[in-house]
């Protein structure tokens, strides 16, 4: 019988050609309500010579389906003109809808792949967001990943001065800002935005004839450069969007800092640190536990062995005496392995995907969209029956999807059922570009690890520490105000942005 062990070269391939699922348990509503949801991708490139920006900006954007399912669009500048598209629905399909793809290739471009995190879901929120001019001519576009958090007083603020909102997101906050001090020049400009926002913010733009990028000054969400060339760059939420380009990974955008290029120097990028002082490393944790897709680097870290390393580590931490090992697909499966290697105990795929399955299942009734999980994944349950289960999942958030995967697994005749979570507890909800519940649903921060075991129907539960997590990512300087309710800035509005 061939052997069902999985390779880590085999599990990364298949994301070239599929679009990565994080949790596929879940279903399209669970999406929403038991997950804590990916921000946005964002991908902008520039090059000196005119390049294929059409098709380059649909490879970036494809690898960065997983952080935004909603929507999706693209500015792309061609001979100082820009010329903007977006629409609802996933990547190749926003891409299909364009008639002339001659329309969008020149020398830049920058897309976004939205999940809402602030404002709401009208086509009106969907990026990049852009600025015109008295002449109807777009001159600034810019595409954001984050959350501010002091949005909601800045656009009172411009607001009164006579600026004009036409969405609901703090991305057009932004956007107005930069526009308000261009006669400072496009470097001043960003340097006073980022004097005055405050939160999480990755971002890429252009003018008519510049394109520039920036970060947060404590680098939350993750921004990384590459280049195509001596003259071609590439920026992107992920390197595995650099990687679906040909571009070359050079280095992640530091926090505070701003790249652009000049009109008198073409094929040049210039860096400038905002503030030298206030730059910190402090990157969400939950990039690498989670949101990244697992072959990207973030900071230099590999994705896909931080995963494993953590499987590595709760073994460590809870070891249990077990038949079988299985993680959940996607997310969970890399720590599953790693699980399986310190421990000793068989990892095996039993958790099966049907790779036809779309997200577009219309049923009315609860026992229907019951089933349509086990469309999405079949237990092979010869490989489990009777048997002593270990489930390794990336993370448990209301608890609705972990308690129904041990339903399947008891359905299938498991003997013992031992749930490890390769995160902490989740406690606390996220203010810097992650939608997750609120604290009242949060499962962690309403019962205690017994309690939680118990109506899991479990018969040991597990969570990472906290301590060997930042054991695992080699520092503490990162954002872990989820598991320990402590953000490295303030949490701001605690509502909605502009109701």
């Amino acid at each position: 019988m061939k052997s069902l062990d999985i390779h880590k070269s085999e599990y990364l391939k298949q994301f070239e050609t599929q679009t990565y699922g994080r949790n596929l348990f879940r279903t399209q509503e669970e999406e929403r309500l038991d997950a804590p949801n990916e921000e946005c991708g964002i991908f902008g490139m520039y090059s000196d010579n005119d390049l294929d920006t059409f098709s380059l900006s649909q490879f970036g954007l494809f690898a960065l389906q997983h952080r935004g399912q909603e929507a999706c669009g693209i500015s792309v500048l061609k001979n100082g003109k820009i010329t903007n598209m977006k629409d609802e629905g996933l990547v190749l399909d926003v891409y299909k809808e364009i008639p002339d793809p001659e329309t969008f290739m020149g020398n830049s471009a920058i897309g976004h792949t939205r999940y809402t995190t602030a404002g709401d879901k009208k086509k009106y929120n969907f990026q990049p967001f852009f600025a015109k001019n008295e002449y109807d001519q777009i001159i600034l576009s810019i595409a954001h990943n984050g959350n501010l958090t002091n949005a909601k007083e800045l656009k009172a603020e411009l607001e009164a001065e006579g600026v004009v909102f036409r969405a609901t997101s703090d991305s057009e906050v932004i956007l107005r800002l930069i526009q308000k001090n261009l006669d400072l020049g496009l470097r001043g400009a960003i340097k006073m935005t980022m004097e005055k926002i405050e939160g999480a913010y990755s971002v890429v733009g252009m003018t008519r004839n510049k394109f520039f990028a920036f970060r947060d000054f404590n680098g939350i969400r993750p921004l990384v450069l590459g280049a195509i060339d001596e003259k071609s760059y590439v920026v992107a939420s992920e390197s595995v969007a650099l990687d679906a380009v040909g571009a070359q990974y050079v280095r992640d955008i530091l926090p505070g800092e701003i790249v652009y290029t000049n009109e008198n120097e073409p094929g040049k990028l210039h860096s400038y640190m905002a503030d030298e002082k206030k730059g910190k490393q402090r990157i969400c944790s939950f990039e690498y536990i989670y949101f990244a897709r697992p072959d990207s680097s973030l900071e230099n870290i590999n994705v896909y062995e931080i995963r494993e390393k953590s499987g590595e580590k709760i073994w460590q931490q809870a070891p249990v005496e077990a038949d079988v090992v299985i993680g959940v697909p996607d997310s969970g499966v890399p720590a599953a392995i790693g699980f399986a290697k310190a421990s000793g105990i068989p990892f095996r795929p039993v958790l099966i995907k049907n790779r036809y399955i779309g997200r577009s299942f219309i049923v009315p009734t609860q026992e229907m969209r019951e089933r349509v999980v086990n469309l999405k994944l079949n237990p092979i349950i010869s490989e489990i029956k009777d048997k002593r289960v270990v489930i390794i999942d990336d993370s448990i958030v209301r608890g609705t999807t972990s308690k129904r995967l041990v339903k399947i697994l008891k359905d299938a005749g498991v003997k013992e059922i031992h749930f490890r979570s390769v995160s902490p507890p989740i406690i606390a909800p996220c203010y810097l570009g992650i939608d997750t519940p609120s604290k009242d649903d949060l499962i962690s921060a309403n019962m205690t690890i017994p309690e939680l075991r118990n109506y899991l129907g479990v018969d040991s539960l597990e969570f990472l520490s906290v301590e060997n997590l930042k054991e695992i990512l080699g520092s503490a300087n990162h954002c872990f105000g989820c598991f320990t309710e402590q953000y490295p800035v303030g949490k701001g509005e605690e509502v909605e942005l502009f109701n």
